[in-house]
């Protein structure tokens, strides 16, 4: 008896203690992309840690990202919001089933993509044009807008578009 406990406390504990801190290390290092959200919260991430989930870009700092979590709870990451809308084409799910976070210019946060007024002449890093605001302003389109916009082509990315917008 006393060699089965002796046994236990010199192979099984030690054992038993490096795998729960391997477990520990693994989840605390985890990137975004990889945990389940439950909550269908927009999640923190460092810059150059996650890519684009349609472009393959790092995203770098917050502004004019997107956050889709999608019903089996995983968050995927946009440096733009146009990415997410053609991501969202290309996987074909309807934006009214899935939750999608876009960064606010002017509050600084994550607010309801599908509740944002969007202009549509900013400098965003795929050059699409469209930047989120909480609260609505004259010239400002919706997110059924933008997002036909977007579908269509007519965005800041096209050069006759662009140049349409910029009124040259």
């Amino acid at each position: 008896m006393k060699q089965k406990i002796a046994v236990f406390i010199l192979v099984l504990f030690p054992l038993l203690a490096l795998g729960g801190l391997f477990w520990f290390l693994h989840v605390k290092h985890q990137l975004p992309t990889q945990m389940i959200n439950k909550e269908r919260v927009p999640l923190e991430f460092k810059d150059n840690t996650v890519t684009c989930a349609l472009c393959n870009m790092y995203l770098v700092g917050k502004k004019h990202t997107a956050q889709i979590i999608t019903n089996d709870l995983k968050t995927h990451f946009f440096d733009d919001i146009g990415c997410a809308i053609l991501w969202l084409k290309e996987q074909k799910i309807d934006p009214e089933t899935i939750t999608l976070w876009v960064f606010s210019t002017e509050s600084n946060r994550y607010i309801d993509a599908l509740k944002a007024s969007y202009t549509f002449t900013e400098e965003t890093p795929m050059l699409y044009g469209f930047a989120a605001y909480e609260n609505p302003k004259e010239g400002m389109i919706d997110f059924t807008e933008m997002r036909l916009r977007m579908l269509r082509g007519e965005n800041m990315s096209d050069p006759k578009i662009r140049q349409r917008l910029k009124g040259h």
